[in-house]
This record gives C-alpha cells, sequence and structure tokens, in this order.
C-alpha cells in the first residue's frame, strides 16, 4: 500500500517534542517507528527550551539542540526543530504546531504523544488548538494498551487519533544522566556524536 502522503499529495511532518536532555537511541525508535507506520515524510523533533509544568533542564537549550542535530546525523528524514528556542516565554504546543503550519501553507502534521500524555490531554493548554492543527500519533506497548488507547482516544478526539505500536525500549534521559553522573556506561544508550559531546562537555558529572 502507498503511504498516505503519497496518495494526498500532501507533505506530512510529524512533530515529537521534547527536553531531550539527552536525546537517546529510544527517541531515534520512536521518530523512525512513526514515519513508517504513518506514512510521514518527516520528523521534527522539537527541542523545549522552557517546559512550563517542569522545572528547567539542567542543560541550555542550544546544547541540547546541537545533541539532537547530532543525534539525527545520517536520517536525513529526521530534523531538529530550534522553533521554541526563538519563541520567548513557556514553550506550549499550541503556539508551536501553529508556527510550524503558518510556516508550511498545506502540510499535514501528526504530533507524536506517549499514552500517559494522550490520557491527559484535556488538561494541556488549550487542546482543541492542538487537535485543529494536528491529528494526534500516540505510542502503544502492547495489545492491552491498544485496546485502551482506542476507546480513550474516542473521547479526546474523535477520528483524529492514530495509534502506533512501539517496541518497548526501556531507555530514558534520567537514566542518561544518572549514569554519566556516577561513571557507568552510556555510550551504547545514545548515538554515538551524542556520547562524544557528553564527555567532551562534561555534561550531567560525566568525568
Amino acid at each position: 500500500m502507498a503511504p498516505a502522503a503519497a496518495m494526498t499529495g500532501r507533505r506530512r511532518i510529524g512533530v515529537l517534542g521534547g527536553t531531550f536532555n539527552p536525546p537517546h537511541l529510544g527517541h531515534l525508535i520512536l521518530a523512525r517507528e512513526c514515519l513508517w507506520q504513518r506514512g510521514l515524510d518527516e520528523v521534527h523533533l522539537v527541542v523545549s527550551a522552557r517546559p512550563p509544568h517542569r522545572d528547567a533542564p539542567s542543560v541550555d537549550p542550544e546544547t541540547r539542540l546541537r545533541m539532537v542535530d547530532a543525534a539525527v546525523t545520517g536520517f536525513p528524514d529526521l530534523h531538529a526543530s530550534r522553533i521554541e528556542i526563538d519563541r520567548p516565554g513557556p514553550s506550549y504546543t499550541a503556539d508551536t504546531l501553529e508556527g510550524l503550519a503558518a510556516a508550511s501553507p498545506g502540510t499535514e502534521f501528526t504530533l507524536i504523544i506517549g499514552a500517559d500524555q494522550l490520557l491527559g490531554f484535556h488538561a494541556w493548554r488549550d487542546p482543541e488548538r492542538i487537535t485543529a492543527v494536528a491529528r494526534l500519533a500516540v505510542v502503544a506497548r502492547g495489545a492491552a494498551d491498544l485496546e485502551t488507547l482506542a476507546e480513550a482516544a474516542e473521547h479526546v478526539a474523535p477520528g483524529r487519533v492514530d495509534l502506533v505500536a512501539m517496541p518497548t525500549i526501556e531507555i530514558s534521559s534520567t537514566m542518561v544522566r544518572d549514569r554519566a553522573r556516577t561513571g557507568a556506561p552510556y555510550d551504547h544508550l545514545v548515538p554515538r556524536p551524542v556520547a562524544e559531546q557528553i564527555a567532551a562537555l562534561h555534561l550531567y558529572g560525566s568525568p
């Protein structure tokens, strides 16, 4: 079957937001799975400058952007985005998506989120603005999760949610930071260029 983008003739861009502190292999696997399963042309990894509902990341936005840019090296359909770094104030997803849509008229956008984010989507800032601009690609783990999310999706955004089956990848940015701080190996959990930057800049208390 031809990808949806080919059938509609419109570019389809996925948007994966996060602090990426640091980016790890799980982020790349997630982005590539969404590309393949949803027939996207590209996925933009949007680096959050100032997350509205959590403490400021321990590493500055420009450094995290450089790590994401290094992480996607060799993947021409993955791109690091600085849209939230260049915009003052908190990084609200609705503002980001509307900014992307204004810059690329006619493009179809898909916001990639996790299962827990779908269940709490009603508490996001202006969720109706988000679903007006983008579909939601919700990452599920396992058949049971798919069933639960399919039911929740009909309440959150009927007809605007697609489910993505994701391999179980037990890697997190917190894990990488903790390993770097304690001297445990972490270079197999992140792309090599990211590991090199962490070591060169002594991020997260790494030796």
